[in-house]
């Protein structure tokens, strides 16, 4: 199923240079792109290859258009931004095939009566749904999850097989949530006495906002006493860890094995590579991107980037280093001294 370019671009904007009724199949990579294919360049240094390319349509960006057009016989949608006009074509390309999962609770279900259900919603098999639970218009509900009670499910939120979502737990609009994500455990909360750990009850709950993606396997503590909070927009990769009371601001993105302890407060539209990490207690401001494999050991008050990583090494090497990095007060001591002992001299000197 197809769609022709003029089409497209009424839908999603852009500037058409070609044939309006030419028909695309489908968006494809450069060098993988076909006469039925549409492609999209947002790297100028493949303008060599874009140039080169069988697609049947290219979006372009303006800047690129002129030196792409020299060899390019195709058409080209001319856009500010590619890669964002390719998100966009693709969720459509996609939305013409998908399948949609028909309203209604499958009998293999396991509902309670007092859980409230939209007549729009599916519920598929195996599912649990406790008491007080509420399922948006519109949210799919896969095979095997489980909604625990007072739980709340916004209108068209999506969760893959085997998701669970414990009591209480809040999740907004258009949400999508992968399969084997665990939302509202007990956060890590214990008080020590004596040697031995005593469970803190966690009484708060996760609340996240519209627009959030999670990946698989993501787990979100509840909150001890107050809510963890994920706000609008958010974008959560696989096997993310959110400890319990965290405020995730609105439109940050986290990449794969994140970690992110108790009660750190993040700003909006933040990004963090993978296996970055953030220690409790912690502020992070708006507009901070922390390099992959970080380790956040204190608040950050000033938007940027920020890398805090040694660099890689061959084990020898990094030995080396290591040592004269332990050594590092040491030296630092003696340094001193000289500076005290040479200042001595000037003065001695001096009179």
């Amino acid at each position: 199923m197809g769609t022709r370019l003029g089409a497209l671009v009424e839908r999603l904007g852009g500037q058409l240079v070609g044939d309006a009724n030419l028909e695309v199949s489908g968006i494809a990579p450069l060098a993988d792109a076909g006469v039925s294919h549409i492609s999209f360049l947002s790297n100028s240094k493949f303008r060599a290859q874009a140039g080169q390319s069988r697609a049947a349509a290219l979006i372009v960006s303006a800047q690129d258009d002129e030196t792409v057009a020299a060899t390019y016989r195709g058409a080209r949608i001319i856009v500010k931004n590619p890669y964002v006009y390719f998100a966009r074509a693709a969720q459509y390309f996609e939305s013409l095939t998908a399948i949609v999962p028909a309203p209604g609770v499958h009998p293999a279900a396991a509902v309670h009566p007092d859980a409230k259900i939209d007549p729009t919603a599916h519920i598929g098999p195996f599912v649990s749904v406790e008491a007080g639970a509420v399922i948006g218009a519109g949210a799919v509900i896969e095979h095997g999850c489980f909604v625990g009670r007072d739980a709340v499910v916004g209108e068209g939120t999506r969760f893959f097989a085997n998701v669970t979502f414990h009591a209480r737990c809040v999740i907004g609009k258009r949400g999508v949530v992968h399969s084997g994500a665990v939302i509202g455990t007990d956060g890590f909360g214990f008080a020590n006495e004596g040697g031995v750990y005593i469970k803190i009850p966690q009484t708060g709950r996760v609340v996240i906002g519209d627009d959030v993606d999670i990946g698989a396997n993501t787990t979100i503590d509840r909150g001890a006493l107050a809510d963890t909070i994920i706000g609008d927009g958010v974008k959560l990769d696989n096997q993310i860890q959110i400890g319990h009371n965290c405020v995730i601001g609105d439109h940050t993105a986290m990449a794969g094995c994140v970690g992110v302890a108790g009660s750190a407060v993040i700003g909006k539209h933040c990004t963090f590579g993978g296996a970055a990490m953030v220690l409790g207690h912690l502020k992070i401001v708006d507009g901070v991107h922390v390099s992959s494999a970080s380790m956040v050991s204190r608040s950050i008050l000033e938007p940027g980037q920020y890398t805090g990583f040694y660099p890689l090494a061959k084990n020898a090497d990094w030995e080396k280093s290591a040592a004269i990095v332990r050594n590092l007060p040491g030296m630092r001591d003696k340094i001193r001294a000289l500076e005290k002992n040479i200042k001595t001299k000037d003065e001695v000197k001096d009179q």
